[in-house]
């Protein structure tokens, strides 16, 4: 489902994928059944495609991985979090288009 380049995220792998990655990590919070999250998903693997070797890319099922979700405060999705250094910098809720994701990423690398 994932292109290439969109890591998937779980609470297994979430400290050493995102919170200690050396690079600007983007996380998709979403689900199967969400609309808009279908909508903005291929916009996330262009950018995925495009910031390979800059950023990292990932998606995080809120079905499946509740407790993360859980404790960003993602109420609302598609929620996309940016991650530098470990914390949350920047935070967009509801679908958006590519322009306004692609500031939100040159903003931070």
């Amino acid at each position: 489902m994932a292109g290439a380049n969109v890591k998937t995220f779980t609470a297994e792998g979430w400290d050493n994928d995102v919170l200690k990655s050396d690079k600007v990590t983007l996380v998709d919070f979403w689900a199967a059944w969400c609309g808009p999250c279908r909508m903005i998903g291929p916009v996330v693997e262009e950018l995925a495609d495009e910031y390979a070797g800059k950023i990292v890319v990932g998606k995080l099922n809120v079905d499946e991985q509740g407790e993360i979700a859980a404790k960003y405060g993602v109420m609302s999705i598609p929620t996309l979090l940016l991650f530098k250094n470990g914390q949350v910098v920047d935070k967009v809720v509801g679908f958006r288009g590519k322009p306004d994701l692609v500031k939100m990423i040159d903003s931070k690398i």
